[in-house]
């Protein structure tokens, strides 16, 4: 019932709207259905940014655009999307039952893969259902943070909440089972197998489970123990789970805690702030005076010694583990066997590298996301993925197989990369060039103001159109030979088709 309704609500949302900006919607649907419906089927219109229907670059198949960023379609590889930029996209991929739209992205989002489907409004309001991993149905609806509901075939698994008065929640905010009771008069979460009890949270809390005791009245004071003991999990296989034992009074002034009991490295850390902290383990000691101007460790387990004074705005670490020189913001320069980091005036620059075979990962940012220049690099195939972003001027990738896109102008795609949904509704209204070229078939191609000038190329002929198509070139072995006022584009660049491996 949820699905049909989600269903019926996302496709029927544009006609069930009143007033004039729903109607300029449902008004522009049609206009661009009736132009795709329109469109020529001997042969394609190239008249950007009027009408412009070619082949794309970077993957087989094709794609139209009308309007210059108001409509377009694309067919490619069992993918279909049609869009009207910003205000609705739909994909669909039938052969992996894969269906997804957007309205007003991020206002709207529906997406569906087989059985499991989710739509969700600004994330707040949500519906999801499907199946769960056993094969039984499963619906949820949430308006977050205050209603919460699962219906499910197996009665056990149905919750409903309406927080903060009454309700009982089941896997959802990293716990197992949560009830609620007038909260924050009285809550109860179960995460594996801890019960704690809260009582005018957080003031109060009675805790319990396995070799498990535990209180709190805080801040004056509060202590929980537990002993190490064995059980078997799901493999059938035995399992240590460590002790510790914790006390604070008037937190976050004093504390004393022991943990990792039982283990080969257990750990104690006391403090009485801001006198003094001290960790102590077989592999680690740190201790920090005047927190948090004095603090000195010695990491045998990583082979390294570090001085803060104080931390971690000041800090100088030497030994084969890691060696590190930092004065914040001013400069900082952090290496060890796998990670480097390093910066100048932070934020204005910043250096980070991760090289662990087969990934050598380089990133240099400017001002964080003013500018970032990202490399990973596979070090067994020499294979090397880029990406550069100059918000809000440009973003320029290029992917693993040597095929690659830039774009002018990029409010968006710098702040929150590789984010489809922005690819699919913002991209093409900001987008007034673009360029692509794909290696593999030796094809690229220029965009400049969607189509109103478009150059296509490939090894054995080009094809340019000018000025709503008004003029074109199409050239091969045999020359050039221009054409005007005729707006049937004649045939495109072809590559050849990749060579068997």
């Amino acid at each position: 019932m949820v699905h049909r309704t989600a269903n019926q609500f996302v496709k029927g949302t544009l006609l069930s709207q009143r007033g004039g900006s729903a109607r300029f919607v449902v008004i522009l649907v049609f206009c661009c259905l009736l132009l795709s419906a329109l469109r020529p089927t001997a042969a394609e219109w190239t008249a950007g940014p009027f009408a412009h229907e070619f082949s794309l670059t970077l993957s087989s198949g094709t794609r139209e655009e009308w309007l210059g960023p108001l409509y377009y379609r694309e067919v490619s590889e069992g993918q279909t999307t049609w869009a009207i930029p910003p205000l609705f996209s739909r994909t669909v991929k039938p052969d992996v039952e894969m269906e997804e739209y957007d309205v007003l992205y991020p206002f709207l989002s529906y997406d569906r893969f087989g059985a499991e489907y989710r739509w969700h409004l600004f994330q707040v309001l949500n519906f999801s259902g499907g199946q769960t991993q056993d094969e039984k149905n499963s619906d949820k609806f949430t308006v977050f943070p205050f209603y919460f509901q699962r219906r499910a075939a197996d009665p056990s698994l149905n919750y409903t909440a309406l927080l903060p008065f009454w309700g009982t929640l089941k896997d959802r905010l990293l716990r197992d089972e949560i009830k609620v009771r007038l909260f924050p008069l009285y809550s109860r979460t179960v995460k594996k197998d801890v019960v704690t009890q809260n009582y005018l949270f957080p003031f109060f809390h009675l805790r319990h489970g396995t070799q498990l005791d535990g209180w709190q009245f805080w801040p004056l004071m509060g202590h929980e123990h537990r002993d190490p003991f064995t059980s078997t999990n799901y493999l059938g296989l035995e399992q240590l789970t460590l002790g510790h034992d914790r006390l604070f009074i008037v937190w976050p002034f004093f504390f004393n805690n022991h943990s990792g009991v039982g283990s080969t490295n257990p750990v104690h850390q006391q403090a009485f702030l801001p006198l003094y902290s001290h960790y102590r383990s077989p592999l680690r000691d740190s201790s920090t005076y005047l927190w948090p101007f004095f603090t000195f460790t010695d990491d045998r387990e990583k082979k390294y010694r570090e001085w803060g004074a104080p931390w971690p705005l000041v800090g100088f670490a030497r030994g084969e583990g890691k060696h590190m020189n930092r004065v914040w913001p001013f400069y900082s320069h952090a290496t060890n066997a796998v990670l480097t980091s390093d910066f100048i005036l932070w934020p204005l620059y910043k250096y980070n590298r991760a090289q662990a075979d087969p990934l050598d990962r380089e990133r240099t940012r400017i001002l964080l996301f003013l500018y970032s220049d990202l490399s990973e690099k596979n070090t067994l195939t020499g294979q090397a993925k880029t990406r550069a972003d100059l918000w809000p001027i440009f973003t320029a990738k290029t992917e693993l197989d040597g095929r690659e896109r830039f774009q002018l102008f990029a409010p968006l795609e710098p702040l929150v990369p590789n984010n489809k949904s922005i690819e699919r509704n913002w991209s093409p209204v900001w987008s007034v060039f673009r360029y692509e070229k794909n290696p593999r078939t030796g094809a690229e191609s220029h965009s400049l103001l969607w189509n109103l000038l478009r150059f296509d190329t490939s090894p054995t002929n080009s094809h340019a159109s000018f000025f709503f198509g008004i003029a074109k070139c199409d050239s091969d072995e045999r020359g050039a030979k221009w054409r005007w006022f005729d707006w049937k584009r004649s045939s495109e660049p072809t590559a050849p088709p990749p060579q068997p491996k």
